[in-house]
């Protein structure tokens, strides 16, 4: 349901072009399902760097030159573009192994005396949070694996303390720390129980808070503090696996539903030597609250916590005593609506300030606040929202973010002095679109990416403040070519008045050789909920190039966000919706369709459908439920049917709890609306979906079938929230909605006058 929208790095990588078999005579011109999902023709290439600590030269990883299928880290000085190899591939190669290690993550000790590897990573709910690591010793190239017996892939969230002398992690739930000299192993925890974790966490904290690293090193690497989670009393969800063996397997995970009891969680610090653990003393029932984030200060003598009440309408930071582990509030921030989950600090002079994100004013704006909490200094002032702080200059006096203060549709850079003065836009006017840095540490470089829906990503590396490009680190001209080839499809982006002074941001991509005197079919693709926009000035990739795949077909294409949605557009845009998931949205959905299908009559009103995915399929359920006689057809993949069954976290952030919001989670769960169903539906689900459980899909079908109501579904096996495992499944699945339109929404133009049929 939810989509975390953090960019820490950019770290995709161009995929393998699928050649032309040989008297191939498919149309170059045309796209399909085969060329988009599965031979990858249209994927972009994209560069994985990373600055050095305390340098200007940045790293990345490139195919060695003297090993064969290895990969060299290589360090990039920005000013020359000389390269060195800082650690060849051949020092990967672990005793009695033929080849290199695959490098997934990599951490580079600050006086680059070690290396930690990270490879064989497995997939744990939605990220590979699991697997082996390696270090590298760089002046004795001795290459050890940590953990000495563990099992294979077994190892989270492996890091080093800052001296350099040791290293923990997780291992079953619990925390080691490693001696690098004599490599002798200290369990720091013991707990017995599956159902205590120290140091990672349960599914509701990972998807909704994105937490999944559990533990921090003091600054001088004596001690550490960790989260520690305590899920008996959460209700056990069981997934059931029928097909990989004889027998079903079922997996059960600790996941609470709206209005079902939380992990009890508490933060400890502990000695990297060993011993007891001293458990900080954080006010209230910790089943009640959530502690988002955690670090030491500065000075490494206290713990900086912020704890979120259940309704998420209340965040307090505060800071912990480590002799008494009293803790005390420096800031509290209050919306009647809810928050959105809290960034770490960004300490400033030597951790006597930190810079704090705040809608207190009606927008999303940086303050300076001394650590005592006495002093709140705005330094963006103006009515736009900080999209994202990006890095700070602390020696020039710089703070760079990301925002859009003419169009919420489009990111880009500006910096503004840490008093607040001498605010500028950073980015040039004449590259309109998105924009993604990574800055240098001395705010002198950064490694630039900028694409826009009509414009292919490209990744640069500039010169700050004055952008100017220093070299280009991936063009994708070959992907240009092949762009430039297919039939072209026009693009539009647009607002639609739907009364009361609302404006809703929206796209539309016109069929090729469209003609404006014909009648088309419409396709709306929709999210609609808080945790994302689909009306955004982006390369989209793969999705992207479906809908155009759709114009190409004769279809015009549009996505419409209603309020809501977190675009950049104000507090009051974004609040709207408290308490009306599921509400507000459809209708304004419905409203915006309304409108273009008034105002342009190349639209077809008899050919309109409409999809989406997770929330947006409930959505899709909203709309073709509640609008029966609007949408003709909708295809409504991995979606809550009743919002019941959610987790606590994100539908409780939203909606409150089910007691005080009976109404709001009744109008709002598409399920109860079921009986009016009209046009043709497709359900798409897996059955190993551990985000947007299967049960709610069947929970709709028993509905529908009450109700007599004829629909389509398919169920991908043991599929996640993705719907992406196994051999060829996304293409069955991008086919199986291909087909369905083609099947139920006519493609195409007919004359007007003429009759459309949906299906």
């Amino acid at each position: 349901m939810s989509w975390p929208y953090r960019i820490a790095a950019i770290l995709f990588c161009a995929l393998p072009v699928k050649p032309l078999i040989a008297g191939e005579t498919e149309d170059r011109a045309r796209l399909t399902v085969e060329r988009i999902f599965a031979a990858h023709e249209f994927e972009a290439e994209r560069v994985s760097a990373r600055w050095l600590a305390g340098d200007s030269a940045y790293l990345t990883l490139e195919p060695s030159k003297e090993t064969t299928g290895g990969q060299d880290l290589v360090r990039n000085d920005p000013a020359s573009g000389e390269k060195s190899v800082l650690v060849p591939a051949a020092l990967l190669i672990p005793p009695g192994f033929t080849k290199p290690l695959a490098i997934d993550d990599y951490t580079l000790t600050p006086d680059r005396a070690r290396l930690l590897i990270y490879t064989n990573s497995q997939r744990v709910w939605r990220t590979n949070a699991r697997g082996d690591y390696w270090m590298l010793d760089r002046s004795s190239r001795e290459l050890r694996k940590l953990g000495g017996d563990a099992p294979p892939a077994s190892l989270m969230h492996a890091k080093i303390a800052a001296d350099g002398s040791k290293a923990a992690y997780v291992l079953h739930n619990n925390l080691y720390v490693e001696d690098l000299r004599d490599h002798r192993v200290i369990k720091l925890t013991n707990s017995n129980s599956p159902d205590e974790i120290n140091g990672t966490f349960d599914w509701v904290y990972e998807e909704e808070l994105s937490l999944r690293d559990g533990f921090r090193f003091s600054p001088d690497g004596t001690s550490i503090a960790y989260w520690q989670l305590n899920t008996r009393d959460v209700p056990d969800f069981f997934l059931v696996n029928n097909t990989d063996a004889l027998y079903p397997r079922v997996i059960p995970i600790k996941y609470p539903k709206v209005g079902q009891k939380n992990a009890l969680c508490r933060v400890g610090v502990i000695s990297a030597r060993g011993g007891e653990t001293r458990w900080l003393d954080l006010p209230g029932d910790p089943t009640e609250h959530y502690i988002a984030s955690m670090e030491w200060t500065k000075d490494g003598r206290g713990i900086v916590v912020q704890q979120l009440n259940r309704l998420q309408d209340t965040d307090r930071v505060m800071t912990a005593d480590l002799r008494t582990g009293k803790a005390g509030t420096i800031l509290t921030e209050h919306d009647d609506a809810w928050i959105d989950y809290p960034e770490e600090l960004r300490w400033l002079h030597d951790g006597r300030e930190f810079l704090w994100l705040s809608e207190r004013d009606g927008w999303r704006h940086l303050y300076r606040v001394d650590r005592a909490g006495k002093s709140i200094t705005l330094i963006t002032p103006g009515d736009f929202d900080v999209i994202r702080l990006v890095e700070v200059d602390q020696p020039a006096g710089w703070v760079y973010f990301i925002a859009s203060l003419e169009n919420p549709t489009q990111a880009y850079l500006y910096r503004v002095k840490l008093d607040g003065t001498g605010r500028e836009r950073v980015t040039p006017a004449r590259q309109p679109g998105t924009h993604y840095y990574q800055i240098s540490p001395d705010g002198r470089w950064a490694i630039h990416q900028y694409s826009a829906m009509a414009t292919i990503p490209m990744t640069e590396l500039i010169r700050l403040p004055s952008h100017e490009q220093v070299r280009v680190l991936a063009d994708n001209s070959a992907l240009r070519k092949k762009i430039d080839a297919l039939k072209p499809v026009k693009t539009e982006f647009f607002r639609v008045d739907i009364g009361g002074g609302i404006e809703l941001d929206a796209w539309c991509l016109f069929p090729t050789d469209f003609d404006s005197s014909a009648k088309y079919p419409l396709v709306v693709h929709v999210y609609g909920e808080p945790a994302g926009q689909t009306v955004l000035d982006r390369w989209g990739g793969g999705n992207h190039l479906w809908h155009w795949m759709l114009a190409q077909e004769g279809y015009v294409v549009m996505s419409f966000d209603n309020r809501g949605t977190p675009a950049p557009r104000g507090r009051a845009w974004r609040k709207a919706v408290n308490r009306q998931i599921g509400v507000l949205a459809p209708k304004e959905q419905a409203a915006a369709l309304r409108q273009v299908l008034t105002r342009r009559p190349y639209l077809d009103p008899r050919r309109v459908g409409i999809w989406g995915w997770s929330g947006g399929g409930s959505m899709t359920l909203n709309a073709i439920f509640k609008f029966p006689d609007l949408y003709s057809t909708a295809i409504a993949i991995a979606p809550v049917a009743n919002q019941r069954y959610y987790d606590t976290i994100y539908q409780e952030r939203y909606m409150g709890l089910p007691g005080d919001n009976v109404e709001g989670f009744t109008q709002g769960s598409p399920i109860n609306f079921a009986h009016q169903l009209k046009g043709n539906l497709l359900l798409i689900h897996g059955t190993g979906d551990d985000n947007c459980h299967y049960q709610g899909t069947e929970a709709l079908i028993n509905e529908l079938i009450k109700h007599n109501k004829p629909f389509t579904m398919m169920a991908y096996p043991n599929r996640s929230h993705a719907i992406n495992e196994g051999l060829n499944t996304t293409v069955h699945l991008r086919e199986l909605m291909t087909r369905y339109l083609k099947e139920h929404l006519r493609p195409g133009a007919i004359p007007r006058g003429t009759q459309g049929r949906s299906g």
